[in-house]
């Protein structure tokens, strides 16, 4: 299975929304990595649902949809009317991870878990046989554009070995701070999805960007 790149449309030009979908499109990317920010969970507000509505019409890959929310819960249903194909919630924003994870699921979407870097893999355990992603930040929630955090590389090969040990299908997402200088070092640590936004949508030739990371990776 290969390697795949999903770039993070929160740092796409909004002014220009339709152009870099069909960018991504057209491209070797993936998937499209959509970020919906509440402002309570994390201290910036991203796009709501008719933003989210107007990409899914245009978008023709995988739909990935990160909520840095409270109350995930609440909005399962309609994140899956809206055309998400993968639905990961934050951990420190479940009370019963296990029943959100079934609800997504029973909604018909792929379930995913994210964890903010201060979050241990070992809260995993119990739940690692029923997720189809986990979402190891690698930056803090909230913003485009920050450094990425060493300590990442020692989580996901600790994540990589609680799949292995678990026999679970699960795929390991890295979303924040990766550019070509650390991407072959996070798969060989065991990622397999690889979120890029400022790296992507931030460089002069975003196509080509998204084409030697894949080629980068795999």
């Amino acid at each position: 299975m290969s390697n795949l790149i999903a770039p993070s449309v929160l740092a796409a030009d909004f002014a220009n929304l339709q152009r870099d979908i069909e960018m991504v499109n057209n491209s070797d990317a993936d998937w499209f990595h959509i970020d919906i920010m509440d402002g309570v969970f994390v201290p910036n507000i991203s796009f709501g649902m008719p933003v989210l509505k107007a990409i899914t019409k245009h978008a023709k890959k995988t739909i990935d949809v990160h909520l840095m929310i409270v109350n995930p819960d609440q909005y399962i249903e309609t994140f899956a009317d809206l055309g998400a194909d993968i639905l990961t919630v934050h951990y420190e924003a479940c009370t019963h991870v296990h029943r959100t994870i079934q609800a997504i699921k029973a909604a018909g979407m792929k379930a995913g878990i994210a964890l903010n870097p201060h979050t241990p893999i070992s809260v995993l355990e119990d739940i690692i046989q029923d997720l189809d992603l986990v979402c190891i930040m690698s930056v803090n929630p909230g913003f485009g554009g920050q450094s990425f955090i060493e300590n990442t590389y020692k989580k996901t090969s600790q994540l990589k070995h609680l799949i292995e040990f678990s026999n679970s299908e699960c795929q390991i997402e890295i979303d924040g701070g990766v550019t070509d200088k650390n991407a072959n070092k996070l798969i060989e640590a065991g990622a397999n999805v690889l979120v890029a936004g400022s790296y992507v949508f931030k460089s002069d030739n975003p196509t080509e960007t998204i084409k030697s990371l894949k080629e980068l990776v795999n």
